[in-house]
């Protein structure tokens, strides 16, 4: 059995360091020399996905490419999780996913076809088809990128860059899964769900969406829990307390793994929310 006396201090300094928070530091030059005034675009960087105005209604675009050690792990579950991370994105906003196109690089034909199987099983379990892409079959490594479309109406969107003084954090995340054996740092409920599961679990972030119960949301990425709240606040220009006791986690002693690395795991299923203390219960009543 794994035992880790746990600090706050520790805690804090593995976050910090963790390769999942770090590598988003260069996102800023990104931003510097890409980011652009339009008259249609209503939120862009920073956020899980852009919000482009298209009449009364808003599209939501959003892109994610699989961390290179996933994909010489496992590429049959970084094909999965290419579909799965872009779906969560459209989801973080309100929004419901429409489809995907996606690039596909190879430099072995066995990788290619088992991130197209992980591709395939995901785009069904949650009903949102590929539709297109590109190719590159005689490539030097091996990569898979998806973007992915999405609509929400403007007036119900959840973005990360509003969450306020006061508001309570609320983080949701499916315990009932297990750790990936092929990534010990990530958590895997989705194969394990049925389709009707994964798509009432996307839903409720619709639902949230309509009912305004939520001041801001993202979806639970690579920097972990704490990680992608940081993101979330940094977007704000806020900060919020943390009871380390009251992150949602399975049984890891069961599972022989430390809350250190509990915090540091890719969720799958995982939303991290801030909403008025007065909708709080109602929040946390629509994921049970």
């Amino acid at each position: 059995m794994v035992e880790e006396k746990c600090s706050t201090e520790l805690i804090a300094k593995v976050v910090q360091e963790y390769t999942g928070v770090t590598r988003k530091h260069a996102i800023g030059e990104i931003i510097h020399s890409l980011k652009m005034d339009s008259e249609n675009v209503i939120a862009s960087f920073g956020e899980d996905a852009a919000l482009i105005k298209n009449g009364n209604d808003g599209l939501l675009l959003a892109a994610d490419g699989i961390w290179s050690m996933l994909m010489e792990a496992d590429p049959y579950w970084a094909g999965f999780c290419a579909v799965l991370v872009n779906v969560h994105d459209i989801a973080a906003m309100g929004g419901r996913p429409l489809a995907m196109v996606d690039i596909l690089s190879v430099k072995d034909e066995k990788i290619g076809h088992d991130v197209l199987r992980g591709m395939a099983d995901a785009s069904k379990k949650f009903n949102v088809p590929v539709v297109g892409g590109h190719l590159h079959p005689d490539s030097p490594f091996s990569a898979v990128d998806v973007a992915i479309m999405g609509t929400v109406k403007i007036s119900d969107v959840i973005l990360s860059s509003t969450a306020a003084k006061g508001d309570h954090v609320i983080a949701a995340i499916d315990l009932n899964g297990r750790v990936h054996p092929s990534c010990a740092l990530n958590w895997d409920s989705a194969t394990i769900r049925s389709a009707e599961e994964v798509r009432a679990q996307i839903e409720v972030m619709h639902t949230l969406a309509q009912r305004h119960l939520l001041t801001a949301a993202k979806d639970i990425s690579n920097p972990g829990i704490i990680g992608t709240l940081g993101m979330l606040l940094e977007s704000s220009g806020a900060g919020a307390e943390i009871d380390l006791g009251r992150i949602p986690r399975p049984d890891l002693a069961k599972l022989d793994i430390p809350f250190s690395q509990w915090v540091r795991m890719y969720p799958g299923m995982g939303f991290i929310m801030t909403a008025k203390a007065e909708n709080s219960a109602e929040v946390i009543e629509l994921f049970k």
